[in-house]
């Protein structure tokens, strides 16, 4: 569908392409999926752009969301912020190597259209050293770069851009003839992709980013087959040329340059067992995947184990870390910088991976998984797969110690970091996770409210049953999994979850960021603020008297039981104070405190 073309690269193109190109990879993600071969042929590269795509889309509409809420600015953010959000949010949401390798491509594209300050746009020119500073950075960030891979579709298109001269439009369509050139010859640079008879899964993938940027500056989106590798296709579609055994051209490849899927595997497939969740000694927040009885079965072909996390360090501790890393395993990709980075290894010793990062800094957000049966990397007998449980609990909650919390309880628990919030692709994977027929899906946060109902329907078309309970606050999730009886039959588990959860008032207590309109009047950045069911009721600078006052109130709604869950910078002895205030001043009322981590809000409070 045409849409009104951008003259300039400013934030709201940034938005356009970000939107642009996450439908494009949507559309494309099956057939990117299925021929996914190199370097592990798990069947996800689609999958794994279009969630770190999703991710650098929510970031840069919360910068328009934040914008259009400060009465203090008008018109539009600034290309900086944009695009800084951009990066920051495929940082985050970088998902496997392909994914990864874009989180940097869209790094190294921001430090350039972030050099100018405040400057409110670029132009041809501009683009141009964008994508040479992308393709750059991309392959300085992968530890030994191999050519036939989105590495090289990168430089091409940097290099076609380099030599066009015009606007935007100009530079972006010279970039992405570029890329659809040398994505039809990566076949013909990596001998896996010849013997599948297929293009480079990522490579494909950015070109399809690159098709979004070409629609946001001219309208329309490019059209064409791709340029004849090795063989021509005889498909259906009509894209002429395309490398592979049959051609695949056609709706759902709008280049003409998908190559067919590897062997046996049908589009959209994914090869290996089901997998399922375990644990893992390291870290503050993780998630492994693995074979059915938790045991590493790969035979001699290459690691066993992806490893990718987050990390919270200096420039000097990741070169060490890098060193170490490349030791270990291969597929290195390190990206980021100013202190956070997403690391991303295959190796044997997924321990030792996560141990090596521990020395570096912080990690966290750690998954490792387990490279299924079947693929280029393990061998060995079959498996049946592990049969699914018959229900079970999906969660979204803001801090380690609440996460931990909740899996104790049972449930998946999906972390939210303040200002991190969890994708709908990360949802639907927890759904996945879970394992189960039957899954009641807690968001915990009204702002979540759309992409819950988003994960449920995804997952729904999956066949799996969803009940999706709005939760508002992680104490009324505690209320709904308090009551939850796998036991019973569904919709009596749903009814009684979702009544707990409805009887609990919530209320938190947290520090003002800016000056802003309140219920309870104008608040200053710095302010204590105490919120009851959402909105502010109470402004205050000190915040043990703003937690009794919103205490109070709460309770005087009547009550039984009073869930008060900590935040790391919440003062020392607030959770004694309150204790006692409850116990002194309202019979038969009982108090249960949890620690959770960083949550954002200095308190949680829920009365029951």
């Amino acid at each position: 569908m045409a849409h009104v073309p951008q003259t300039f690269f400013d934030a709201l193109a940034v938005r356009t392409w970000c939107g642009l190109a996450l439908e494009s990879l949507g559309r494309a993600r099956e057939e990117i999926d299925a021929i996914n071969v190199y370097p592990v042929a798990d069947g996800d590269t689609g999958t794994n752009l279009y969630l770190t795509v999703e991710s650098a889309v929510a970031a840069v509409e919360a910068v328009f969301a934040g914008h259009a809420v400060d009465s203090a600015r008008t018109g539009s953010p600034s290309l900086t912020d944009a695009v800084r959000a951009m990066a920051h949010g495929a940082l985050i949401g970088a998902r496997g190597n392909s994914g990864t390798i874009l989180a940097q491509l869209l790094r190294g594209m921001a430090q350039v259209l972030a050099a100018g300050g405040e400057t409110a746009h670029t132009d041809g020119p501009g683009l141009r050293l964008a994508l040479r500073r992308a393709a750059d950075s991309a392959r300085e960030a992968v530890a030994h770069p191999v050519e036939g891979t989105v590495l090289s579709v990168a430089s091409a298109a940097a290099d076609a851009a380099d030599g066009a001269e015009g606007d935007c439009g100009t530079v972006a369509r010279a970039a992405y003839e570029g890329a659809r050139a040398a994505l039809a010859a990566t076949p013909g640079q990596l001998p896996v992709l010849e013997r599948a008879g297929v293009v480079d899964a990522g490579g494909r993938g950015l070109v399809a980013v690159l098709a979004a940027l070409v629609e946001t500056f001219t309208g329309e989106a490019p059209r064409g087959g791709g340029s004849s590798a090795t063989g021509s296709g005889s498909g259906s579609g009509s894209g002429s040329g395309t490398y592979g055994r049959g051609g695949r051209g056609g709706a759902g490849d709008e280049q003409g340059l998908l190559g067919m899927p590897p062997s046996g595997l049908e589009a959209g497939a994914v090869p290996g067992p089901d997998l399922e969740p375990g644990a893992f000694p390291r870290g503050d927040d993780h998630l492994v995947d693995d074979c059915a009885d938790g045991e590493a079965d790969h035979g001699g072909g290459g690691p066993a184990f992806e490893v990718i996390y987050l990390l919270e360090a200096d420039d000097a501790a990741v070169a060490r870390l890098r060193a170490r890393l490349d030791a270990l395993g291969d597929s290195l990709v390190v990206v980021g910088g100013d202190g956070l980075w997403n690391v991303h290894v295959h190796v044997d010793d997924a321990g030792a991976a996560v141990e090596a990062g521990v020395e570096a800094g912080r990690p966290y957000r750690i998954r490792i998984t387990h490279f299924g049966l079947g693929d280029v990397h393990t061998t060995g007998g079959e498996r049946p797969p592990r049969e699914r449980v018959q229900r079970a609990v999906v969660a979204v909650v803001p801090g380690e110690g609440l996460a931990g919390l909740y899996t104790e309880a049972g449930a998946t628990a999906v972390l939210a970091r303040p200002g991190e919030p969890p994708a709908s692709g990360e949802l639907v994977d927890a759904v996945r996770r879970a394992h189960a027929r039957e899954v009641v899906l807690l968001p915990n946060d009204p702002e979540l409210r759309h992409t819950a109902a988003a994960a449920a329907e995804q997952a729904r078309a999956e066949g799996i049953r969803v009940a999706l309970i709005p939760t508002r606050s992680a104490v009324q999730g505690i209320a709904a999994l308090a009551v939850h009886e796998p036991e019973r039959r569904f919709d009596e588990d749903v009814v009684s979850m979702t009544s707990a959860a409805g009887a609990t008032r919530y209320g938190e207590v947290a520090v003002a960021e800016r000056q802003a309109w309140t219920m309870a009047g104008i608040c200053q950045a710095g302010d204590v603020l105490g919120l009851i069911d959402g909105d502010v009721a109470v402004i205050d600078s000190d915040v043990m008297a703003a937690a009794e006052t919103v205490l109070d109130r709460m309770i005087a709604a009547g009550g039984e039981l009073v869930t008060i869950v900590l935040g790391d910078e919440a003062p020392e002895t607030i959770a004694e104070h309150l204790e006692a205030r409850v116990r002194e001043s309202y019979l038969a009322v009982d108090t249960v405190v949890y620690r959770g981590g960083r949550q954002g809000a200095l308190l949680l409070i829920g009365v029951e």
